[in-house]
Parts: structure tokens; C-alpha cells; sequence
């Protein structure tokens, strides 16, 4: 599980850890003329990061509960749902000393406590040739990251408290029309997204004092957002269709909120992020029938206020509106802030194809091509013509199922993604990789199945990300699981 050394281990590099599990459970049963569900799951996940002393512990709880109808021609169906999630994350981040000699304590985040929950509910109705839906839905987060950092003199000595609330709630409305050979769908919303209580108050641990205490003003609006699509059929199961379409992301606590550190790479939050905007639009081309199928689609995306980890190429200095201080950056790191960049274009094509022999084998390819760039505008310059972070230009997937048995089956699944960069500068390149995934199943009777599987199965080098000295970070490496599937 260690880096390679041809990636620069050295001493401050230590192997690789993992200790995971999770459980959930689910119950469905019929009520009346609907459908009653409930689901409960928990998880711990505790891993190394592959430096001496950095570590992370994430856990976690969610449950839903879920009451639901379809309709008729004859009578209307609804759903009911409603969900919550709680979780913590610990993460300790250390300074890598030069040439990787030793790391040295740099963040403690002992705490970053989140909640969240959801509601939604809808009306539906169809008829001979209509489909439609009316409904709302709601969901509110709150979270705060609790940390301490500058560490000098063998301890810390500053605490960190930050974080915020957030809520979004919208209506809409969706109908769709058949009529061969045609079928049309469409369908609007309006959201209200609302951000309040950001507040980050750092203070000295021996003294009490505050060293710095913002306040970030509440902030709130209203979003419209549509979408409109239509399909032909052509005969002899060709058929060709378009859409349109608009839609928005309001900034994560995450984002607003927690500042993080890599190595010696230092990423600050940003409690006033705009929402992100989409819009796009795409015509396709496909067929259907005798067990063969196959679709080609091009597209054009604006996404604006796009959200990125802007590098700061001045003064090491945080701007938080009228509000600005220094941050301490190790040397041979990098300071990034998380920013509303300006807007990304992107245009590209997606083709994909699958053959299916009965139940017995089925196989699927599929692959795309994407050219986005960035323009920074008045405020971003420095990223116009740049790639978007962590955006591959070529992406292709495959996979194959087969039922050998009755009760025994394999599955395989395989993607490349091209090379692309870490940075928002396009300075720091990640290698283009493969990856392998397998899995076998062997159903013993109606109820309990067995599965193993194999992630990574070539134990291929997938880099993830880069710090400012050039060392990658690779995710998953080659990992079995095997369970025991339940179902009643």
C-alpha cells in the first residue's frame, strides 16, 4: 500500500491505511394502495493519509422514511419522504519538511460535526397521453469546523471555530406528453436558497483572545430553473432527440466554511460563494431493438460563478469581502481559496452501445469527449484559456455481465480517463489511468446471496492529486471485499 518510489517516497512518507465498515438496513411493505419504506445505515471509515502522523476518522448516520403511490388513470398517486443525516470528520494534516525529510503537526480538525434533512412530497396524475407531477421540497444543512492550528513550539497554538447554516426549498412542476412518434417533457422550478450564521472566530489557546473574528453577512435569493426536452421516433427503432435545459448549485458548507491543508498546499473556505449557474443544451441520435442499442449525443454547457480552488499568485493574504489577513504558507506549498471563477465552456460528444444475448451475457462500451475551457473574466484573468481542475478530455468505460448459472454470475467493469490537472493554473499534471473492477455473485437461495469483489484489480497508480513539490496522491489501490446479501 505505499507510494511508489518513483512518486518520491522518502521519510516523511509512511504506508498507506485503511480500517472501514458500514451497515444499513431496509424495510418495504405494502400500505394500502401505497408503498411504506424505511432505511437506516451507519459507517466508520478511518484511514492514513501516507504521511507520518496524518490520519482522518469519518462516521456517520442517516435514515429515511419514504410513503408512496403511483397513480392511474383512474385515481392520483403521491410520495411522502423525509431524511436525515449526522456526521463527523477528524483529520490531522501535517507540514512536509524539505525533502521529505520528517512532517511536523500542522492541523488538527478534531472535529467538523454536520447535520442535515429533507423533505418532499408530490402529487401525480396521468392520463391516455399525459404524465404530470406537482411538488416541493426542502432540505437544510448545518455544520462547523473545530480545529487547531500554527503549531510552534512543540503544540499548538491557535483555535479555530467556523461554519454556517444553509437552506434550500423550491416548487415545480413536470409533465410529459405521448404521442407516437412522439414525446415531449418539460418541466419548471423556483428555489429559494437562503445562507446564515457564518461565522469563524480563531483565538489564542493559552491566552483566550481572539485573533480574528468574522462575521459573514446572511445572504439569500430566488433561482428559476426549466428544462424542455422532445424525441422522434424515426422507424425501425432509430430515433433522434433534444433538450434544454437550466439549473443551479448552491456553494456546500464545506466550501464556505472549512478550510483544509494537503502536505503543505493550505485551501481557505469562502462564506461568500454565489451559486453556481448551468445551462445547456444537447441533440442525440440513437437506435433500439434486438437486443442491440446505440446513442451519440453532443452538448454545449455554460456553467457561471463556477466554483474553483483559485490559486493565490500575490501576497499570501485571504479576502473576505471588506475583511483580509495573512495566512502562513510552508515553503514549497501553494495558497488557494475557494472562489466564484468567472465561467466554464464546455462542448463534446458522448457515444455509447450495448448488446445483451437474452439474460445470459451482456456487454456495454461507452465513451466521451469534453473540451472545456475557463474564462476568467476582470476578476480571474490568469485562468482564461485554462482547463478546469480534475476535468479528463476523454473518458471511456466498459463492462460485461454474465450469467453462467441459474445462480452464479461475473461482472466486469473497466474506464480510462485521459490525463488532466490538479490546479487551476494547469500546472500540475495527473497521469492518465486504468482501472479494473470485478465481481462475482452466487445466489443461495431466494434470500441470501454471496459476492466477492475485486477494486483496482491490477493495482493501477490513479493519481488524484499533486502538491506544489510535485508528489501525487493516489486514490484506491487494489482491495477485496466479500459479503453476504439479505433480502426478504
Amino acid at each position: 500500500l505505499t507510494a511508489p518510489t518513483g512518486l518520491g517516497r522518502r521519510s516523511a512518507d509512511a504506508p498507506l491505511n485503511l480500517a472501514t465498515w458500514e451497515t444499513s438496513a431496509r424495510f418495504q411493505a405494502d400500505a394500502g394502495r401505497g408503498v411504506f419504506a424505511m432505511r437506516a445505515g451507519i459507517y466508520d471509515d478511518e484511514r492514513g493519509s501516507g504521511l507520518e502522523c496524518g490520519h482522518a476518522r469519518a462516521r456517520g448516520e442517516s435514515a429515511s422514511l419514504t410513503y408512496a403511490a403511483a397513480p392511474d388513470t383512474t385515481s392520483l398517486g403521491w410520495r411522502v419522504q423525509a431524511w436525515l443525516r449526522d456526521s463527523d470528520l477528524a483529520n490531522r494534516s501535517v507540514t512536509v519538511a524539505p525533502g521529505r525529510a520528517f512532517t511536523t503537526p500542522a492541523n488538527d480538525q478534531y472535529a467538523t460535526p454536520a447535520f442535515g434533512w429533507g423533505v418532499n412530497a408530490a402529487l401525480r396524475g396521468e392520463a391516455p397521453s399525459w404524465e404530470w407531477e406537482l411538488g416541493g421540497d426542502a432540505r437544510s444543512y448545518t455544520g462547523e469546523t473545530q480545529e487547531h492550528f500554527f503549531f510552534l513550539l512543540g503544540e499548538f497554538q491557535r483555535n479555530r471555530i467556523a461554519g454556517g447554516d444553509e437552506l434550500v426549498a423550491g416548487l415545480y412542476g413536470e409533465a410529459t406528453w405521448h404521442a407516437a412518434p412522439w414525446l415531449v417533457t418539460g418541466g419548471l422550478r423556483m428555489d429559494y436558497w437562503q445562507s446564515t450564521d457564518a461565522h469563524r472566530l480563531e483565538r489564542d489557546i493559552a491566552t483566550g483572545v481572539p485573533t480574528l473574528d468574522i462575521a459573514a453577512p446572511d445572504r439569500d435569493g430566488t433561482v428559476p430553473t426549466a428544462r424542455v426536452g422532445a424525441r422522434r421516433d424515426l422507424g425501425g427503432g432509430l430515433y433522434a432527440r433534444a433538450a434544454a435545459y437550466a439549473g443551479f448549485r448552491p456553494p456546500s458548507l464545506n466550501e464556505m466554511h472549512r478550510p483544509f491543508r494537503v502536505g503543505n498546499d493550505i485551501t481557505e473556505a469562502n462564506p461568500l460563494l454565489k451559486p453556481e449557474r448551468l445551462y445547456g443544451a444537447e441533440v442525440a441520435l440513437g437506435s433500439e431493438g434486438d437486443g442491440f442499442s446505440w446513442a451519440t449525443t453532443a452538448f454545449y454547457n455554460v456553467l457561471d460563478d463556477a466554483i474553483a480552488n483559485v490559486t493565490i499568485l500575490g501576497p499570501p493574504i485571504v479576502h473576505f469581502g471588506p475583511v483580509s489577513f495573512p495566512v502562513v504558507v510552508p515553503p514549497g506549498g501553494a495558497l488557494r481559496q475557494r472562489q466564484n471563477a468567472g465561467r466554464i465552456d464546455a462542448v463534446g460528444l458522448e457515444a455509447e452501445a450495448a448488446r445483451n444475448w437474452g439474460d445470459a451475457l451482456a456487454l456495454r462500451v461507452a465513451a466521451d469527449f469534453t473540451s472545456a475551457r475557463v474564462d476568467g473574466g476582470d476578476t480571474e484573468p490568469q485562468l482564461t484559456g485554462k482547463r478546469p481542475a480534475q476535468a479528463p478530455r476523454v473518458t471511456i468505460t466498459a463492462g460485461g455481465d454474465w450469467r453462467a448459472t441459474e445462480r452464479f454470475a461475473l461482472h466486469a467493469d473497466l474506464r480510462f480517463e485521459s490525463a488532466r490537472f490538479d490546479d487551476d493554473l494547469n500546472t500540475r499534471r495527473l497521469n492518465a489511468a486504468f482501472i479494473a473492477n470485478a465481481r462475482a455473485d452466487w445466489r443461495l437461495s431466494d434470500t441470501l446471496a454471496l459476492y466477492a469483489e475485486a477494486l483496482n484489480l491490477f493495482d493501477a497508480d490513479v493519481e488524484t492529486a499533486r502538491t506544489a513539490d510535485g508528489i501525487a496522491s493516489l486514490d484506491q489501490p487494489r482491495t477485496f471485499w466479500v459479503g453476504v446479501t439479505f433480502a426478504h
